[in-house]
């Protein structure tokens, strides 16, 4: 409703008229109707409208510490746990936050981090950056991934020294260098050298190969919530030290009244 009489709202037609150069109404004694210009001019006229109170709306949650928009990356291994239990931690506190969500790898996300891409960003360990800061999310073991039927899934826990020469699928020390020093640096501290048969760089990967019997792997515990049915997850015995860890990583220098509220809630702030 546009709360005006007639002969206001008239007027107010007359002058749109009038600037655009075009009839929009047609008027005659059987009452208004559009004219095809009329016609093609409505729907647009109402898109206008309603981005120009989305944009107001926007502008208004943008002053809320509690309201707004967040752009979250994340690496895939974050999905397979902590993603699911990040948004429902902030659905349930911050209903009024909303969050866009980008796969990203470690890397990719702290350039984005960096040229203000991204808000927030799920990750694993990197060397420091300037501009950044972090907190860690959550730390878990690497189980060790056998196919059904392996002798090592009958095992309730591994210890190192039955990994000597078993086939091993391992993560790209390139593309996965944080979890593949991890691994690596505690098969040399232990003297074991099992016989690598493929390097992947994707957790779901390296266990779609087990799955297929291809060989051995150590992966973080959450991956086991993926559900390969050829796969048993073992723990390893005297893993102490030995774990993978997710960061959030965020703008210190960040104007964002929301990524406080949410840095907050998770406890990462």
């Amino acid at each position: 409703m546009l709360q005006m009489t007639q002969p206001p709202v008239s007027r107010q037609i007359q002058l749109l008229e009038h600037d655009l150069g075009v009839k929009l109404l047609e008027r005659s004694g059987a009452g208004v109707s559009l004219t095809p210009a009329g016609a093609a001019f409505l729907p647009e006229a109402q898109d206008i409208m309603r981005r120009a109170q989305a944009a107001a709306l926007t502008a208004r949650r943008a002053m809320r510490a509690d309201a707004g928009n967040v752009t979250l990356g994340y690496i895939a291994a974050a999905s397979y746990r902590l993603l699911p239990q990040v948004l429902d931690t902030l659905r349930e506190r911050l209903p009024d936050v909303h969050i866009t969500l980008r796969e990203m790898q470690t890397m990719d996300q702290l350039d984005a981090l960096a040229s203000d891409r991204l808000d927030l960003g799920i990750v694993r360990p990197f060397t420091p950056r300037s501009f950044s800061s972090v907190s860690v999310l959550v730390r878990e073991p690497f189980w060790l991934a056998v196919p059904k039927g392996h002798a090592l899934a009958d095992r309730e826990a591994v210890r190192w020294q039955q990994l000597q020469g078993e086939r091993f699928i391992e993560y790209c020390p390139s593309e996965t260098r944080y979890i593949y020093e991890q691994i690596a640096g505690r098969f040399r501290a232990e003297g074991v050298a099992p016989e690598v048969v493929l390097t992947l760089s994707h957790t779901h990967a390296i266990l779609s190969m087990v799955n297929a019997g291809w060989g051995v792997a150590l992966v973080p515990e959450s991956a086991a919530s993926l559900g390969y049915a050829n796969v048993v997850f073992r723990p390893m015995l005297d893993a102490a030290g030995l774990h993978a860890e997710l960061h959030m990583a965020w703008r210190r220098d960040s104007r964002k009244h929301v990524m406080q509220a949410v840095l907050q809630v998770l406890g990462c702030a």
